[in-house]
C-alpha cells in the first residue's frame, strides 16, 4: 500500500461502506436517522451517492466531510477482494466490522506518515516508523484478526509517539497548550496562534478569520463551520481536507500545497477583517 495514495478515499474502488456500515442521527449533519449496517436511501445499487452534487443542500453535511483515509477501498479491494456486501448475510456483516476497524487504524497510519515527514531522522523518526510498520500489519490482517485488534489500546501506544512528534516540530513557538479546549464560537480574529496546540479543540463556528495558525497542531480539531478567511494555514500540523471542507474560508486563506480550497468556499463575500471590540477579543495567544 502505498504511504499517500492508499490513504486517500477512493470511492471508485469502493462498494459503499460508508454509506452503509455507520449510523448516523437525524440532525444538523444528517437529514434522517439511519441505523448502522442499513444502506442510505441515497445510495445507489453502482455504490455511488445519487445526491452526491446536493448534499449540503440537501441536509448531509455530515456525508462531505466523513473521510475513511482509504479504509472503504482497503476492504473491498484487500480484505475482501471481489466481494460485495449485498451478496449475502455472511459478507455484509463482515465487511462492515472490518471496515469499523479499518477506519481508525487507517486514520492513524495517516497521522504517522504525517509525523514522520515532520521528525528528522533519529530515535523518535525510528519509532514513529515502527509504529507506522506496526498499525499496517495490523490493518493487513484477515477479518478474523481484524475482529481482535483492540483499537484503543493501539491508539494509546501511538498517541505519545505523536504527540512527541508534534511538540519537536513546534518548538521554538509559544506553544500555547489549550488541548480540547470548548472554544466554540469564540472570536479569535487575527490571534497569533503559531505552535499552538489545539489537539482535540471545538472550535465549532470559531471566527479565525486573519489568525496564524502556522505550526499549530490540529490533530482532532472540530472546525465544523469554523471561518477561516485569510488565515495563514500554510504550515499547520496533522491539517487534513476533512477538516477544511468542514469549515469556511477563502481563495484567501493561505494552505499546504497538499490540500485544496473546498469547492463550497468559492464565492464567499470577501469582508476586511476589523480587530473586535476589546472586551470581546481573546488577547495575545490563544
Amino acid at each position: 500500500m502505498s504511504e499517500t495514495t492508499g490513504l486517500r478515499a477512493d470511492c471508485a474502488r469502493c462498494v459503499g461502506l460508508c454509506c452503509v456500515a455507520p449510523a448516523f442521527a437525524a440532525s444538523a449533519d444528517f437529514a434522517q436517522h439511519k441505523p448502522a449496517g442499513r444502506p442510505c436511501p441515497h445510495l445507489r445499487t453502482d455504490s455511488r451517492c445519487g445526491i452526491h452534487d446536493e448534499l449540503r443542500e440537501r441536509g448531509y453535511p455530515g456525508c462531505v466531510v466523513f473521510d475513511c483515509f482509504g479504509a472503504g477501498q482497503r476492504v473491498s479491494q484487500v480484505t475482501y477482494p471481489g466481494r460485495d456486501w449485498r451478496d449475502d448475510p455472511a459478507t455484509a456483516a463482515g465487511m462492515f466490522a472490518s471496515f469499523t476497524v479499518l477506519r481508525p487504524l487507517h486514520e492513524l497510519l495517516w497521522y504517522l506518515t504525517e509525523a514522520l515527514t515532520l521528525t528528522p531522522p533519529g530515535p523518535l523518526h525510528d519509532e514513529l516508523r515502527a509504529a507506522r510498520d506496526a498499525t499496517d500489519t495490523l490493518a493487513a490482517g484477515t477479518p478474523e484478526e481484524l475482529a481482535s485488534v483492540d483499537v484503543d489500546t493501539h491508539r494509546g501506544r501511538v498517541n505519545p509517539l505523536l504527540s512527541a512528534a508534534s511538540d519537536a516540530a513546534r518548538a521554538g513557538t509559544g506553544r500555547a497548550d489549550r488541548r480540547g479546549a470548548m472554544l466554540l464560537g469564540v472570536d479569535l480574529r487575527a490571534a497569533d496562534l503559531v505552535g499552538a496546540n489545539l489537539r482535540g479543540a471545538c472550535l465549532v463556528g470559531a471566527d479565525l478569520r486573519g489568525a496564524d495558525l502556522r505550526r499549530a497542531d490540529v490533530t482532532g480539531a472540530d472546525l465544523r463551520g469554523a471561518d477561516l478567511r485569510r488565515a495563514n494555514l500554510s504550515s499547520t500540523l496533522f491539517l487534513h481536507q476533512s477538516q477544511l471542507d468542514a469549515a469556511r474560508g477563502d481563495r484567501h486563506t493561505t494552505l499546504p500545497p497538499t490540500l485544496r480550497h473546498p469547492g463550497h468556499w468559492t464565492g464567499l463575500t470577501l469582508t476586511p477583517v476589523r480587530p473586535p471590540p476589546p472586551a470581546r477579543r481573546e488577547r495575545g495567544r490563544c
